[in-house]
């Protein structure tokens, strides 16, 4: 651009898309570092638990002492949930250690990876065959964290293909998969026609989209309250919901906080348990810092289901489930019943269980003291 050709509309285009590129190459710069971080830590977990010299120490709590002694290192996102998300990635992407050649060298020696993923490949032949380094660069971790949780890998490979055709947000995706896209698809018979309309009005991926990530924003080490993720303000919730069940006096008997347990070779995490003394039931609690939604309850139920298969003895009740659903500073309390007879447990809830109108009013509370009231 020349002295002459420049205007004051020409300045501002001009500054606009320096703006633009340049934000654009810092997102996909700091999205592909935190890929590759969570992807290590995946590594390095999954070596312990085969290798560890005192692995057997710790056995199933290996997620949870890991967890607490990062969070004193000041080690960002990286609850017991979280650590057990970048186990499963790095297992399910084995390939994406060809595209941190460049980085492997400051963080493993990069033979001993490349060993790791011939070992990898050869374990899950069904590994996803898009190319590890077009995938970190067109997609977000957020993006792999949808990705993981699909189980077949022909599926799986569907939406990756989708994504990186529609440069699709994250957003996107989940909106995709829970349509049932790939199932849709897999009955159509025009498939191109199913896909363009499925494209039309998709939402894409955006750089500011990705710098104002409170996931990246954490990574990044900025504290905010206005960036606070999810994952602070659950924990922060839970320590205060827990302390206010078992002040109540009402019977509560704590058991466990991110209860691990296992369902068809998966593990799913149940927030807060508790034992009731005068119910004899397990009370199971999930909080979800979003609006509700029947896949919430869906969830819920799913636990219950499984206390009561696995986890009653002789003299128990069937368990009980309470989800807490927050959104605008506004609170949805519901409570998950199973099979117990209506008529027995309301007597015994109105007595023994917290009031729904108490728990809404005691979560819009704590939204407001934590800082995150909307």
């Amino acid at each position: 651009m020349t002295s002459e050709a420049l205007n004051f509309d020409s300045l501002v285009a001009a500054i606009e898309r320096t703006h633009s590129a340049l934000a654009e190459q810092a997102s996909k710069a700091v999205n592909l570092s935190l890929t590759l971080r969570n992807w290590f830590i995946g590594y390095y977990i999954a070596e312990f638990e085969l290798q560890g010299a005192d692995r057997a120490s710790y056995g199933d709590k290996l997620l949870t002492e890991l967890s607490r002694a990062l969070r004193d290192q000041s080690v960002s996102n990286t609850g017991r949930r979280q650590l057990y998300g970048y186990l499963a990635f790095y297992r399910t992407y084995p390939q994406i250690v060809r595209a941190a050649s460049a980085l492997s060298a400051q963080v493993v020696p990069p033979f001993l990876l490349e060993e790791k993923v011939r070992t990898l490949s050869a374990q899950f032949p069904d590994a996803p065959a898009l190319d590890g380094e077009k995938l970190i660069n067109r997609l977000s971790y957020s993006h792999f964290e949808q990705l993981v949780e699909l189980e077949a890998p022909l599926q799986r490979r569907f939406y990756e293909a989708e994504a990186l055709r529609g440069n699709w947000s994250v957003r996107e995706l989940k909106r995709q998969i829970a349509s049932l896209y790939y199932e849709r698809s897999g009955l159509s018979k025009n498939k191109t026609k199913l896909s363009a309309t499925a494209h039309a009005k998709a939402e894409t991926l955006q750089p500011a989209q990705i710098i104002r990530d409170p996931y990246i924003f954490e990574f990044l080490g900025l504290r905010s309250q206005d960036t606070m993720g999810e994952s602070d303000l659950e924990d922060a919730l839970l320590e205060r919901l827990q302390e206010f069940l078992l002040e109540m006096g009402h019977g509560f008997c704590f058991e466990a906080r991110q209860k691990r347990i296992l369902i068809g070779g998966e593990y799913f995490f149940v927030d807060l348990v508790f034992y009731h003394r005068i119910l004899k039931c397990h009370i199971l609690v999930e909080l979800k810092t979003q609006a509700f939604s029947h896949e919430n309850l869906g969830q819920l139920n799913t636990y219950v289901a499984y206390y009561k298969k696995h986890e009653m003895t002789a003299g128990d009740q069937p368990p009980v489930g309470i989800l807490l659903c927050t959104r605008k500073n506004q609170a949805l309390v519901e409570f998950a019943l199973g099979d117990m007879p209506n008529s027995l447990f309301v007597s015994n809830y109105a007595v023994e269980m917290p009031d729904k109108a108490a728990m809404e009013n005691f979560l819009k509370q704590l939204e407001k003291e934590i800082g995150h009231d909307e």
